[in-house]
């Protein structure tokens, strides 16, 4: 047997999807869209490398993944998936998968209270041949034939479906409370790096009332301009709490209004009754709870934090003391 054939694949930055409402019509594939973390494992015999979107080396951090070579023998591959944590109704909880997520060594106490579990949904390399230029059903019947699932629960498959309609399967997504759908083109080729309109995400969305507390400056093209508002809302004792940030959704004339507005609010000391994280309180300037706006989002935390926010518009028919936390 050469050692060529136990050599490890070489990693490729993963195709990324563009946001779109789900294609319908034939020749689509649709699969749910899990909320974790991107990574491509590359496997060959005893050996497990795990890349992050960024290619950055992130093995150390899921010490449970050395699982995948046991499960693919002596077969080389490269497998493109989500790295996802469970919460107490079975569905991915990024709240939880943040406590794994920066840890480079994490410890068994750790490992025990935020198991998580790679769901695979590609196949790029197999035996030292790549698949890129195979059409999406193609890699996906072989990953198929891999046979991952039912040796190791920390290693999924989950399903595609060829005979639904992508708005179909998106309310079937609301229902169960998943972040959305993924519509991928059957006979698309695997595009390392591109955002391609041959797969479409549609994420489901919820709208929420915020108190703006601060904001960050903005870098590049937003440089002068603001990068981020600051957001908090009220709790049932009259504090105000932090949910997070928003940086997108602004247009140019939102931009101008806000900053014009920010700007009488300014005051030296943070509005917020708790600590806001320092990667947001170093760069933020504070101003007075006065200002009430509209954002949606995907994701609301345990810790309270609201994920992947996009802003909406100012809500100057609000009182600031009625955007409540509940």
């Amino acid at each position: 047997m050469t050692t060529t054939r136990f050599a490890l694949p070489e990693p490729v930055a993963p195709m990324l999807a563009s946001a779109g409402e789900p294609p319908s019509g034939p020749g689509w594939a649709f699969e749910f869209k899990w909320d974790g973390v991107r990574a491509i494992a590359a496997v060959a015999a005893e050996q497990v490398r795990l890349y992050s979107r960024n290619g950055n080396d992130i093995t150390g951090g899921y010490p449970e993944l050395a699982v995948l070579s046991g499960l693919v023998g002596d077969r080389p591959v490269l497998l493109d998936g989500e790295i996802v944590t469970l919460g107490e109704a079975g569905r991915p909880d990024f709240g939880l998968l943040q406590l794994r997520m920066h840890v480079r060594a994490p410890s068994p106490e750790l490992l025990g209270r935020v198991p998580i579990s790679y769901y695979v949904f590609d196949l790029l390399d197999l035996d030292g041949r790549r698949l890129l230029s195979q059409r999406y059903q193609r890699r996906r019947e072989l990953l198929t034939s891999l046979g991952l699932e039912g040796a190791s629960l920390r290693v999924r498959v989950p399903p595609h479906h060829t005979d639904v309609d992508g708005p179909a399967l998106l309310e079937v997504a609301c229902r169960h409370g998943l972040e959305g759908v993924v519509g991928k083109r059957l006979g698309s080729r695997y595009e390392p790096g591109r955002r391609s309109p041959a797969w479409v995400k549609t994420a489901l969305w919820t709208t929420r009332e915020v108190v703006v507390g601060g904001w960050t400056s903005g870098e590049g093209r937003r440089a002068g301009t603001l990068g981020a508002l600051l957001l908090g809302a009220y709790d049932d004792r009259g504090l105000l709490r932090y949910l997070g940030d928003v940086g997108t959704g602004f247009t140019e004339r939102m931009l101008e209004d806000l900053v014009a507005r920010l700007a009488a609010l300014e005051q030296p000391h943070s509005p917020f009754d708790e600590p806001v994280p320092r990667e947001h309180a170093r760069r933020a300037h504070w101003v007075r709870p006065q200002l009430v706006g509209e954002v949606g989002y995907r994701i609301l935390t345990a810790e309270r934090r609201l994920r992947h926010t996009a802003w909406r518009a100012l809500r100057t028919d609000k009182d600031p003391a009625q955007v409540t936390l509940t």
